[in-house]
């Protein structure tokens, strides 16, 4: 069973890292057998089809980003230092180029193409991280921590967008230092201090 399970990490491990470079339609299964050594019809055991893949894919990246921001409402309550690490986690993936992108923001932009079910999964996602940011927001308005130029929601949505913009720039330029400098402009925004 335990072989079945990690050829099954395997698998989605190897889609997220493809989609990051080429998007949705950027890979094939024949890819991904190439990548992790096994037969087309091993990934098709695990996923019937690219649309499984994928909404699989993204249904995980959603929880593990759930559960990386829970744990880190537990580590950490001011609200700025909340988004600092935030922005700090992309910007250690970038830099190391672990996870250069969010697939669903490159996702997002791929919408119009995708199939039903994978976005549907990717605009949860994005309804998760947008709910959070509210919420860390929202706090610290309330606390007196951060300065909000309008709403806490409308202000997690420019954030994402500014955030996930900074992935696009770093990309754009082949150089991973534009995110910080973006993103510590966003942060000094939102400092009252």
């Amino acid at each position: 069973m335990n072989n079945l399970s990690n050829t099954y990490d395997e698998i989605l491990a190897c889609a997220r890292s493809l989609i990051i470079a080429g998007g949705y339609n950027g890979f094939s299964y024949a890819d991904i057998a190439d990548v992790v050594g096994i037969r087309k019809a091993s990934i098709h055991h695990h996923f019937p089809s690219k649309v499984d893949l994928v909404r699989t894919l993204v249904a995980r990246y959603r929880k593990e980003a759930e559960e990386g921001m829970a744990n880190l409402e537990h580590q950490v309550s001011d609200p700025l230092e909340l988004l600092r690490f935030y922005t700090g986690y992309w910007e250690a993936c970038i830099m190391d180029d672990s996870a250069p992108f969010c697939v669903c923001a490159l996702l997002a932009s791929q919408l119009p193409v995708l199939p039903e079910e994978v976005g549907l999964e990717v605009r949860a996602h994005f309804r998760s991280l947008s709910a959070w940011l509210t919420a860390v927001l929202e706090r610290g308005a309330r606390q007196g921590e951060l300065q909000l130029m309008g709403t806490p929601h409308d202000e997690a949505e420019a954030f994402m967008a500014t955030v996930h913009g900074a992935m696009l720039s770093a990309r754009a330029y082949g150089d991973p230092k534009i995110f910080g400098v973006v993103t510590s402009s966003l942060l000094e925004r939102f400092s009252s201090r």
